[in-house]
Order: C-alpha cells, then sequence, then structure tokens
C-alpha cells in the first residue's frame, strides 16, 4: 500500500484526512508538531497499525518511500504587524516549502507521488482576507509555490494541486463564531474527501490545479 504523509495531522481536518486515506488502505505517516503529540498517539490508537505518529517529518519519511502527502499544517492570525507576517509565513509557506524539500526528490526520483496543499478561499478572493491580510499573502504564496511547482515535477510523474476551503466547520471556528450558520461551511469529512480524491489514481489527470470548497460560506 503506499505510504501517506500528513502534516498537522492533530488537527481537525487533518485528522479527518487520516481517517479517510486509512479507510481505503493506505498507509499513513502522522505528522504534527511536539505539543500535539498526546493528540497523534490517540489518533494512531484509533486508527490502527497502518497508522504512525511523528513530530519531526524526515523522521515520518524515513518509515518508507513517500508516495503520497496532504500538507495540512498551517496556522491562522489577523493582522498585518511584523509579528502575524512572520508568523503567517512561517507556518503556512514555510511549512509547504521544508514539506517539498523533504518529499519530492523521492518522488521525482522513481517517477510517481502527488501532494496537496491546503490554500484558502482568499487565495481567489482576497478581500475575503480583510482584517487578516498576513493570511491571506501566506496563503497565496502557498498555493503560487505549489502551481509553480507542480509545472516542474510534471514531466516526472508527480502531481501537486491545492485546495481552497473557506471557513472550515471546526470546534475552535464554532466556539471563535458562536452565531454563525455552521450549516454553511465545509466540512472537514467532506474537505477530507476532495483532498483524497486528488491524492488517488482518479486524479491521474489532475496537476496545478486549485479547487475551490467554499460550500455555501
Amino acid at each position: 500500500m503506499p505510504l501517506c504523509v500528513v502534516t498537522g495531522a492533530a488537527g481537525a481536518l487533518g485528522s479527518d484526512v487520516a481517517r479517510a486515506l486509512i479507510s481505503r488502505g493506505d498507509d499513513v505517516a502522522l505528522v504534527d508538531r511536539a505539543e500535539a503529540r498526546a493528540r497523534l498517539d490517540a489518533l494512531v490508537k484509533e486508527l490502527g497499525a497502518r497508522a504512525t505518529a511523528h513530530t519531526d517529518l524526515s523522521d515520518a519519511a524515513a518509515r518508507g518511500p513517500v508516495e503520497l502527502a496532504a500538507l495540512v499544517a498551517g496556522g491562522w492570525a489577523g493582522g498585518n504587524d511584523e509579528a502575524a507576517f512572520h508568523a503567517m509565513m512561517e507556518s503556512n509557506v514555510a511549512t509547504v516549502h521544508a514539506a517539498f524539500r523533504a518529499l519530492l526528490p523521492g518522488m521525482v526520483a522513481r517517477k510517481r507521488g502527488a501532494v496537496v496543499v491546503v490554500g484558502s478561499r482568499n487565495v481567489e478572493r482576497p478581500w475575503t482576507g480583510a482584517g487578516a491580510a498576513a493570511y491571506t499573502a501566506s496563503k497565496s504564496a502557498a498555493v503560487a509555490m505549489a502551481q509553480a511547482t507542480a509545472a516542474e515535477v510534471l514531466e516526472h510523474g508527480v502531481r501537486i494541486n491545492a485546495v481552497l476551503p473557506s471557513t472550515m466547520d471546526t470546534p475552535a471556528n464554532r466556539a471563535s463564531m458562536p452565531k454563525a450558520d455552521f450549516s454553511r461551511w465545509v466540512t472537514t469529512q467532506s474537505a477530507a474527501g476532495v483532498i483524497a480524491f486528488l491524492l488517488s489514481e482518479a486524479a491521474r489527470d489532475v496537476s496545478g490545479a486549485a479547487i475551490p470548497l467554499y460550500g455555501r460560506a
């Protein structure tokens, strides 16, 4: 079975991506920060022997040849001051760049692989990021890097795509926006299904795409 790396695996979306991949028979290396180790271990206990927990991407990659990767790790912060800018670039751009450097050479050498980057609706509708300009810029940079890199590796049998969710229906978002109509948001299960599709043979002809996942938000 193919080995898939999921970064940000302890979060709401990352854990549902892992569940979707495990349910179809993939082996999954779950990656998140050291402070999320307890949640990673709980997820491994839920998913079983096909899943392993890691707090270092290189450790996860050493588990075996990585064919698939869902780069879910990222963050959100409002504003555009210096602290917010550097935090968002580190969370949303540097993490993708590091994953590309760690994983793509092996995929290119084996001439097989697929990667999905999680962007944001703000990439295509930046005005919806008013009040969070640094976050919007960082997600735009991550998706642009994904699409440019997709063109570089396409002839080597490697595909890279992005998904652009609007507001995700997560416990954190419900807590921060308790008066919102949650039914209009994108469920993590729905987004995970799209990511799993893009990491499947059924999507073998899709690369360089940025798929809108807007729900009704």
